[in-house]
């Protein structure tokens, strides 16, 4: 079967990291299967820029990875104190004032932050190892469908540190906090079908299925209405933050817009 991104010009290609767009679905894909796409700096800057770069047609972002591997985390040699050509090691940036380590951790994050903006629908295609980075950026996707062979694992708090990729926010909402705190402070490994089960994917199917099935979901969510799409999504969104009352009360603006579009009276 054809890649998801198969015969399309690249928008960006860099530091491996490639942005293609098929009219309304974009495809980002991880291409650095010699190292199971361990991420960097850079990796994470070139997030950012795909998605600063979505043309305003797209509706759907696919995420996937080339190789065995989804992400097997962060490159280990960023903790070497050479770190990585042209940039600040851990060590170093450690070394910095508070004001600067958590600007540039700030930097990092926004290369996770984006997948869920309400106009458009994140999917997550992961296979194999999907490790601290790796699964906290499957977390940063909307939907996540995930094959058989797939290994989700936090393994920040077992090297000494905390998962700081905006993952601890979804993995609570999705499994809850006792779940959570359980596999962020083992470590463990997480398989398709506990993954399935919780509801850390929404779909698990055999590794040959994997972008058949991701198509077909993007094709579903593609076929309703783009504002419906957004506006449903916005008010899930504010959902865990809202009281049931607040909630009722944003349901009837969000259909009342929706009404007023449709009948023509928009503004």
């Amino acid at each position: 079967m054809a890649s998801l991104d198969k015969d399309l010009d690249p928008v960006l290609d860099k530091d491996g990291v490639r942005l293609t767009v098929d009219d309304a679905i974009a495809t980002v894909t991880l291409t650095n299967p010699a190292k199971r796409n361990a991420q960097s700096p850079a990796l994470w800057r070139a997030l950012t820029e795909a998605g600063r770069s979505l043309p305003g047609t797209v509706r759907v972002v696919v995420l996937r990875a080339e190789g065995q591997s989804f992400s097997a985390g962060l490159d280990r040699q960023a903790f070497t104190p050479e770190g990585f050509d042209g940039e600040p090691s851990f060590i170093d940036l450690a070394r910095g004032a508070d004001a600067e380590l958590d600007a540039t951790i700030a930097e990092y994050q926004e290369a996770f932050t984006w997948w869920r903006r309400s106009d458009v629908v994140s999917i997550a295609a992961v296979q194999g190892h999907a490790i601290g980075a790796g699964f906290q950026l499957a977390l940063a996707c909307d939907l996540r469908v995930v094959a058989d062979d797939v290994q989700f694992a936090m393994r920040e708090t077992s090297l000494g540190l905390v998962p700081d990729l905006t993952g601890t926010h979804p993995l609570v909402s999705l499994v809850g906090y006792a779940r959570a705190l359980e596999i962020c402070a083992t470590g463990r490994f997480v398989s398709a079908a506990e993954a399935e089960r919780t509801g850390l994917a929404n779909l698990a199917v055999p590794l040959d299925q994997l972008e058949d099935a991701v198509r077909d979901l993007a094709a579903a969510v593609l076929a309703a209405p783009r504002d419906a799409v957004v506006e449903t999504k916005a008010l899930l969104r504010g959902a865990q933050e809202r009281t049931y009352e607040e909630q009722r009360v944003a349901e009837r603006a969000a259909q009342a817009r929706r009404l007023r579009d449709l009948a023509g009276l928009g503004e």
